[in-house]
């Protein structure tokens, strides 16, 4: 949700104080990443222990999202009541009772379940209270990169929780053992949190902070005034990550089953994805401030996600190499796709079109989530899961994905605005 810049100038805080305050708050979204992406590497564990299906296993990821598809509507309007820092506080508490819930669930589906809801309810909208207290603390030229490291910090939570099996070889005898790390995340969210409420309350003796940004509200009559590129973008924003989280879901458990790797290896193999999002995400994101190819080079990401999936079943490719196909993907796709919003639709609307994007985003990875579950779950004979109806489902949805891509460069708006440097 974009964040409406005050006009007014303040003094800074010192460097110190706000790298310190950069610190703090990316370590509560990593945390936050690592709970998210704790139950992927669990999931053969979860079917072989507690004899979960597939199917539950998506739910688990699934209704994560479910929440979102309402909650972000609110999100921003709860933040301008409460402020920046009472809602960084109750929504990583209730991140960590989420987290608490499904790790002491005692194995009850349906008591796990309740906890990733919980923590679905506040995770989404900490990630965009963190964001709004980094438009506060740095402005200027250092705002993007602070945003950039803050996300790099971020995914290193998805990185450390899918490779887990490595380095937390000795707990995964039990289904609960990893989730004790996760709370432990979670718990590390909020402490680093209350730690910064601290700082800002000792920053606000000695420097004008200035007042709290205001969230633009989700106005859903603007909606009508959006053109042709902003729903092709939002169509391919939906699909392309409908075809990335939930393939995740189920990476390690299909690289265990199907092509035979550990545990450990199935986990960095998935890992790879997140990875090179880290690196190439910045890069390409300077790329493309430089050069504009924006539409164009959300083709070339939707191209290479829709062969990979095929791949994955028919070949035998290391996975390691496709995974690393699809992080180059998953680092072209963002970079260009979440700033072309900002080109296409007016500056006071941005809080609708980011907020609707965001909330039918999670309609498709509260579907897909549990339709691979599904697939995987029918394609299952004697305890042995054939995997290919999963993968063309993916596959498909990159292409739609990739058909929405080069619509959106054909459209007047697409090659106008989209395709040339904004530098």
């Amino acid at each position: 949700m974009a964040v409406q810049e005050t006009k007014s100038r303040y003094d800074l805080p010192s460097p110190v104080y706000r790298w310190v305050v950069l610190v703090f708050l990316s370590l509560a979204m990593f945390g936050n990443y690592y709970v998210y992406d704790s139950i992927s590497p669990l999931a053969d564990i979860l079917k072989k222990q507690l004899g979960f299906s597939d199917r539950n296993i998506g739910l688990l990821n699934m209704i994560y999202s479910l929440p979102n598809i309402f909650f972000v509507l609110i999100g921003g309007i709860i933040i301008d009541t409460l402020g920046t820092r009472k809602s960084a506080i109750i929504f990583s508490l209730t991140c960590m009772l989420g987290s608490f819930i499904t790790t002491f669930s005692g194995g009850n589906l349906t008591v796990m379940a309740t906890g990733r809801l919980i923590f679905g309810l506040g995770a989404e909208t900490l990630i965009v209270t963190i964001t709004t207290i980094l438009a506060k603390w740095f402005k200027g030229k250092e705002l993007s990169f602070a945003f950039g490291l803050n996300l790099t910090i971020a995914r290193l939570g998805s990185f450390a929780a899918l490779n887990s099996p490595t380095w937390a070889k000795s707990l995964y005898w039990s289904w609960k053992g990893p989730l004790l790390i996760s709370a432990g995340a979670a718990t590390l969210s909020v402490l680093t949190l209350i730690l910064y409420v601290i700082i800002e309350a000792g920053a606000q003796k000695r420097f004008s902070l200035g007042p709290e940004p205001r969230q633009d509200k989700i106005v859903l009559s603007d909606i009508l005034s959006f053109g042709k590129a902003y729903w092709f973008i939002t169509i391919l924003c939906v699909t392309f990550y409908s075809a990335i989280f939930p393939f995740q879901t189920f990476a390690i458990k299909f690289f265990i089953e199907h092509h035979g790797l550990t545990r450990q290896a199935a986990g960095f193999a998935s890992s790879v994805i997140t990875l090179a999002a880290m690196i190439g995400t910045p890069l390409f994101g300077l790329f493309v401030d430089k050069y504009g190819k924006r539409a164009s080079v959300m083709i070339i990401g939707s191209l290479l996600i829709v062969p990979v999936y095929i791949l994955f079943v028919y070949s035998r490719i290391h996975p390691i190499f496709l995974t690393s196909i699809m992080g180059i993907a998953f680092s072209l796709v963002p970079a260009a796709m979440w700033p072309s919003v900002a080109l296409i639709v007016k500056q006071e609307n941005l809080g609708t079109a980011y907020g609707l994007m965001t909330m039918i985003q999670n309609i498709g990875l509260t579907l897909f989530n549990y339709i691979i579950g599904w697939a995987n779950d029918i394609s299952t004979i004697n305890g042995v899961t054939d995997y290919r109806l999963g993968m063309w489902i993916f596959s498909i949805t990159g292409i739609v994905g990739l058909i929405f891509a080069i619509l959106l460069r054909k459209e007047r708006v697409g090659r106008e605005l989209l395709e040339k440097s904004h530098m």
